[in-house]
């Protein structure tokens, strides 16, 4: 499924999981009632617009520490750093990070959001918070067409949210990549498979932004999202390193 939509139609059969939450439709993080979205797509907060922000021969990721930045493979050049306002914050600045030769440049930026409960070291299904780390990105989705990923990308309706949610809901699922946390790599983003159990949550995905908190997942624009979707490239090793500015200094 995670190279095409061959199986898009089995797809839509299995219980999908998503955004750390198993559940027997595919449902908007943020909740199954619409969440808290309508308030915030109001503020200025809530609307994920881009910046183009760039800073260039950077000797490293800024704002992370050496343990985690130890983390990111030495082939890796391409990082999508998200950096959490707070512990306890669904407010979040997502930052993509080019290398170039030895130093890297901070190539885009836009605002986002990530779980409505904040950043956790030890994420659990149903907690509301995005789990901190550093993590893979291989494959990407959507209810829209391919946009041009460089990803292995999965068009199938089984991705849509209910239409009974808020409305404000509806799209989050347009485009996503997978966060490769507790999941198979190279299958869909909606497959189900929890390698190290269900508890530990999974489906946590980079998605397009309702203007508030997710249930675990990272959400930005969708230019955003469409320019991260043709601009991963498998060969240079995407990762994501996520999580609030404490812990990401820590």
């Amino acid at each position: 499924m995670g190279t095409g939509g061959a199986n898009g139609a089995m797809r839509t059969r299995v219980a999908a999981a998503v955004c750390g939450v198993m559940v027997m439709s595919l449902a908007a993080c943020g909740g199954s009632g619409g969440g808290s979205g309508d308030k915030s797509d109001a503020s200025p907060k809530g609307r994920a617009g881009q910046a183009k922000a760039r800073t260039t021969d950077l000797r490293s990721i800024p704002d992370v520490s050496d343990r985690l930045r130890k983390q990111i493979p030495a082939n890796s050049r391409q990082v999508v750093a998200v950096y959490g306002e707070g512990k306890d914050d669904a407010d979040a600045t997502v930052v993509l990070y080019t290398k170039n030769g030895s130093t890297w440049d901070k190539t885009r930026s836009w605002q986002g959001h990530n779980g409505k409960k904040g950043w956790t070291t030890n994420h659990h299904e149903g907690d509301k918070r995005s789990p901190v780390g550093v993590f893979s990105l291989s494959d990407a989705g959507g209810v829209l067409p391919d946009p041009g990923a460089k990803l292995p990308y999965t068009e199938s309706a089984s991705f849509q949210a209910p239409h009974y949610w808020a409305k404000s809901h509806w799209h989050d699922f347009d485009y996503v990549i997978a966060i490769d946390y507790n999941r198979v790599k190279g299958t869909s983003p909606n497959d189900p498979t929890r390698p190290e159990g269900q508890s530990k949550g999974g489906s946590i995905w980079l998605h397009m932004d309702h203007g508030s908190g997710t249930s675990a997942c990272v959400s930005l624009s969708k230019s955003g999202m469409e320019y991260l979707l043709r601009t991963l490239d498998p060969a240079q090793h995407p990762v994501i390193v996520m999580g609030d500015k404490a812990d990401l200094e820590a």
